[in-house]
């Protein structure tokens, strides 16, 4: 199963991802947990490009060009042969993430970056979709704080709040078009809360993964 997680930054999807990756372990599935971009050297050195705050200017296209560079390299060293051998993979932001931002804040045409989207990951999509919805002003509050315990602000994250704007815009487009994969939580409440409720999604959506556990435990 390939799931992703998705949200605007401060929402809380990497520490959901970490909790859920760790659930579904301890029921006994080899879970991989990587991201985006990033989760293979080469997308780690595209990562560093993509995300200092003092790297040069960067035209939107060379920006999702160098996402979707990140990206073949995570499918096809990573993502595939994990999946391949029965295994589960959870990874923090996807393809959604190059819609919402290169697509809706950028104003790339939405078009162009799905053939170029299929072409870089081989038509490889999630099985589910776990986004966890905040307001760009709050999300941006959170990082903000976040700060100041020695998480570090990236370029992105000073884009304009116009810019952050569009891309939740974009986020709730796509939901509105992907409801079968897309589920929605509300990322103010408690880590618990949402931790809870995206288990319980999980086990609507995948029971099995839960029937599995009880068969290897007797």
């Amino acid at each position: 199963m390939f799931i992703t997680f998705e949200g605007m930054d401060g929402s809380g999807k990497t520490t959901q991802a970490q909790l859920i990756a760790l659930a579904l372990r301890g029921l006994g599935w080899e879970v991989l947990l990587t991201r985006e971009p990033g989760g293979t050297p080469l997308g780690d050195q595209v990562r560093d490009l993509l995300l200092q705050k003092n790297s040069a200017p960067m035209n939107p296209a060379a920006e999702f060009l160098l996402f979707c560079a990140s990206r073949a390299q995570l499918v096809n060293e990573v993502i595939r042969p994990h999946l391949a051998q029965g295994g589960i993979v959870i990874c923090d932001r996807y393809t959604d993430s190059s819609f919402a931002y290169q697509g809706f804040g950028h104003g790339l045409d939405l078009d162009y970056l799905r053939h170029i989207l299929d072409f870089a990951t081989g038509a490889l999509y999630p099985d589910l979709t776990v986004y966890l919805d905040i307001s760009p002003k709050e999300g941006l509050k959170r990082r903000a704080a976040a700060s100041l315990f020695g998480e570090e602000i990236n370029r992105i994250d000073e884009m304009a709040l116009e810019f952050h704007h569009r891309v939740y815009e974009g986020y709730r487009q796509i939901g509105l078009a992907e409801t079968d994969r897309w589920a929605q939580f509300d990322a103010t409440r408690s880590q618990e809360e949402v931790q809870r409720a995206i288990l319980t999604l999980l086990q609507t959506r995948a029971p099995a993964l839960f029937r599995t556990h009880k068969t290897r435990s007797k």
